[in-house]
């Protein structure tokens, strides 16, 4: 019997850019794929060195090239965009949207992907920010990891008092205070006479007597315990030095923003460092970029997400976003919670009762990125409803429901 071969019938979409070219990166390799009007498709590997990503752009340059998309894999997208965003349109997705039919997956087959999406107009472009926003972006989140590191020494701190049998954090609120530092540093020196140092440091504002102070700092203080706890303290002077570094190159390149910071700074629940980092992450041209608070708050992945099928309602859990951003909202909307008297203090209680506090926080998160998405658009300060209004308001929402219960029973009011 003669075999029939069967064809897999291609999708075929409509084209709305000339000629563009998708690039399939790796580390060591980038393979690029260009295609449109009057040219044949073709295909070819570079490597990623920046002569090789030169005779790249030289080569896109030659075909008339208008638009180039690239998956942002890792970091390894940033040398090759860094030589081309001068000369093209290039365009950043998201590895997920990007995803082929299983089975046919090379280097080659997934540029050419690329490219067919691309000429398509079906590819959706991730925020770039501009290079100053970029520099704070890697400033502030270095920043942010010396920090956590900064907290993991205070914890080897707590460790190593706790082999020595000093029980220091069980009568003192934390082991960074004055008089716990003075206590550490008094014990790293060798002092034995722990009344004295007591009489030294301690204040009436400690919530225990200095009998059980003496007793929860009496133990066995060896020569290792000194060694080790002094190493940590040369290593956290050094973190907190580095930090103050990066502090000061933000502020440099924050010298022309102060405006935007101190709009920011209206917000209840921001302070200045929370204002630079959410700069860092946003940019200032927030309208100009995102279009809407509610595309800012999408890319944040602080909303709800939709997932709806055959009119049935699924999970509405967050979607994926920027995790540092997130982080930051819902540290701004701890901060808040805990002012008095303002509307966001008002709303977290009210949805706390209904929603759990965890949920609560993510609603107060997302009114502060709103807020700023505002601020930095009007180029106004913070205004919200006062307490009194949000009360009347929600008593008037109450009123109606319960009206619609008596009239559902076929009372009248």
């Amino acid at each position: 019997m003669e075999k029939v071969s069967e064809t897999v019938p291609t999708v075929q979409f409509e084209q709305l850019i000339n000629r563009g070219c998708g690039l399939d990166v790796h580390e060591k390799s980038v393979v690029a794929t260009i295609d449109g009007e009057g040219l044949v498709r073709e295909t070819r590997t570079f490597d990623t060195y920046t002569s090789s990503l030169n005779d790249l752009r030289d080569w896109l340059l030659g075909y008339g090239i208008s638009h180039v998309a690239m998956e942002s894999t890792g970091v390894y997208w940033k040398p090759v965009f860094n030589i081309l965003e001068e000369d093209f349109k290039v365009i950043l997705v998201n590895a997920r949207h990007l995803k082929n039919v299983p089975g046919r997956k090379t280097d080659k087959k997934d540029s050419q992907w690329i490219c067919k999406l691309l000429l398509a107009g079906l590819l959706k472009a991730s925020f770039i920010p501009q290079e100053k926003i970029r520099q704070l972006r890697d400033l502030n989140r270095y920043s942010t990891k010396l920090t956590q590191q900064l907290a993991s020494e205070k914890n080897r701190i707590q460790k190593i008092l706790e082999d020595a049998n000093i029980k220091l954090s069980s009568v003192v609120s934390s082991t960074s205070g004055v008089v716990a530092t003075g206590i550490i540093e008094g014990l790293m020196a060798g002092r034995t006479d722990l009344e004295a140092l007591i009489d030294e440091l301690y204040h009436g504002k400690l919530k225990v007597s200095k009998a059980e102070l003496f007793q929860a700092i009496t133990g066995r203080m060896t020569d290792h315990h000194r060694f080790m706890l002094t190493q940590i303290k040369h290593h956290m002077a050094y973190l907190e030095s580095q930090i103050a570094v990066l502090q000061q190159e933000v502020e440099r390149l924050l010298e022309e923003d102060r405006e935007s910071i101190d709009l920011l700074k209206t917000i209840p629940g921001i302070n200045t460092v929370m204002a630079v980092k959410m700069l860092a992450e946003i940019g200032t041209k927030v309208e100009e970029t995102f279009g809407s608070p509610k595309r800012l708050a999408k890319w944040t992945g602080i909303c709800p997400g939709n997932n709806e099928s055959g009119g049935k309602k699924m999970s509405g859990r967050t979607t994926h976003g920027n995790k540092y951003l997130k982080s930051l909202l819902v540290e701004a909307a701890w901060a808040a919670t805990r002012t008095k008297g303002t509307y966001l203090r008002a709303k977290y209680d009210s949805m706390a009762a209904r929603k759990g506090r965890k949920k609560a926080l993510l609603i107060i998160g997302h009114k502060i990125l709103n807020a700023a998405y505002i601020v930095l658009t009007a180029r106004l300060s913070y205004m919200a409803y006062s307490v009194e209004e949000f009360e009347r308001k929600r008593n008037q929402k109450r009123i109606t429901h319960l009206q619609n219960e008596l009239k559902g029973l076929g009372i009248s009011v």
